[in-house]
């Protein structure tokens, strides 16, 4: 008897150790979808030519909620399209990838609105922190690659107008 007892156990136990492994590694498609919302315009101007040199859709950051989000869980974010996050004061700021899930440029601006540094192509989901190397007041999220292809400076200024 006790022989079944033990026998009875150990396929119980077999099969809940490898019987729910399958359930722990089902992947589930994301519940929420966020989608960009068009809240103003953003201009990139050259320094040394007063040229505009692309004009963006933008989201705007600027209270505790949405900043600390930003484009987290997002899954695109058109080539047009950028967050501007806007702070009441300008210091040093850091960024970091958590639950992003897309490549990005990260702009950072001073309170004259002239980009003061960057942070190209943050890797999604990367906790490191990506800090900028001036005070900014102003920070500025587009798709990785972008601030190259656009051939963005430091320097260069930026202009903005909500709707």
């Amino acid at each position: 008897m006790n022989k079944r007892i033990i026998y009875t156990f150990l396929i119980i136990s077999f099969i809940m150790v490898f019987g729910c492994k399958e359930e722990k590694t089902t992947k589930t498609k994301d519940k929420v979808v966020l989608n960009f919302k068009k809240e103003g315009t953003l201009d990139f101007i050259k320094a040394n030519s007063d040229s505009i040199v692309k004009t963006l859709d933008i989201e705007i950051a600027d209270n505790d909620y949405e900043t600390q989000t930003g484009l987290m869980y997002r899954t695109e974010l058109g080539t047009n399209q950028g967050m501007l996050f806007i702070f009441p004061d300008s210091q040093l700021r850091s960024f970091y990838m958590k639950n992003t899930k897309i490549p990005l440029d990260i702009i950072y601006i001073n309170e004259d609105k002239t980009i003061v540094s960057f942070q190209k192509n943050a890797k999604p989901y990367d906790e490191t922190s990506l800090p900028s190397n001036a005070p900014a007041k102003y920070v500025l999220e587009i798709n990785g690659g972008l601030s190259d292809k656009w051939m963005l400076n430091v320097g260069d200024v930026i202009d903005f107008k909500t709707l």
